[in-house]
């Protein structure tokens, strides 16, 4: 697990570097393929349940499983990368939501609360705390910053299957659910929405987008469970 989060990882970084206005996130998708070949692992989501794409490249309205276009990114976009891997049997996967340029107060002020919304559920990632503690570290983080969860969407466990479980939501009363037990791994996924939390799924049967058109912000870490509490398995 911790070598698959390390390629994750690195890819991410990579992919992060190359982002910026005029931009394709095609190239991206491209890039992570190539990556993937070197390091010897296998994309995770391509051809997973039939999506098309090694990356989910999510810009501006989309929230997550966008699929990889020609469209040049353009400053003051957002694009979130959803990106995991295969290698020796067992999986990493991970998010980040990258600004294009110089981005406005309002999507500034979403991506930085999605971001940390991420840090304080990882916190919540120790023996023998409950899962539910995760899903509500998110929700009391973001809500009163004036922003919305996402409630179609969940984190997961992951290990030797992409998901696994349980399923992690990002909402939630604290002290609920399973105890969370030294040895799990679980893919947390804060998914914000800036206006209201619903989405709809567009005409490729992938694509979720926010109902009211405005923007979303995605970030997610495959975390472990250990005695000294949380471990990132995809931070470099």
């Amino acid at each position: 697990m911790r070598a698959a989060g390390r390629i994750v990882a690195e890819i991410l970084a990579l992919l992060e570097s190359r982002i910026g206005p005029g931009t394709t996130t095609s190239e991206l998708d491209q890039l992570a393929i190539k990556e993937c070949q070197r390091h010897k692992a296998k994309p995770a989501f391509k051809g997973y349940g039939g999506f098309p794409y090694a990356v989910c490249a999510s810009p501006n309205d989309r929230v997550v499983h966008g699929f990889p276009d020609q469209n040049p990114l353009k400053e003051g976009d957002i694009i979130s990368i959803d990106f995991g891997v295969l290698y020796k049997g067992f999986y990493g996967d991970s998010a980040i939501t990258v600004a294009v340029g110089k981005l406005d107060a309002a999507t500034q002020h979403l991506v930085t609360t999605t971001r940390e919304s991420l840090e304080r559920a990882i916190e919540q990632v120790v023996p023998n705390g409950r899962l539910s503690n995760i899903s509500h570290a998110v929700q009391s983080w973001v809500e009163p910053k004036g922003l919305s969860v996402v409630r179609e969407f969940v984190g997961h466990g992951i290990g030797r299957k992409l998901h696994e479980s349980p399923q992690i939501p990002n909402y939630g009363n604290a002290g609920q659910g399973p105890l969370l037990k030294t040895g799990m791994t679980l893919a947390i996924e804060p998914m914000i929405n800036a206006g209201l939390p619903g989405v709809r799924i567009l005409e490729d049967g992938w694509t979720a987008v926010t109902q009211d058109g405005l923007r979303s912000a995605h970030f997610e870490h495959t975390v472990a469970v250990t005695e000294n509490g949380p471990e990132i398995l995809t931070r470099l």
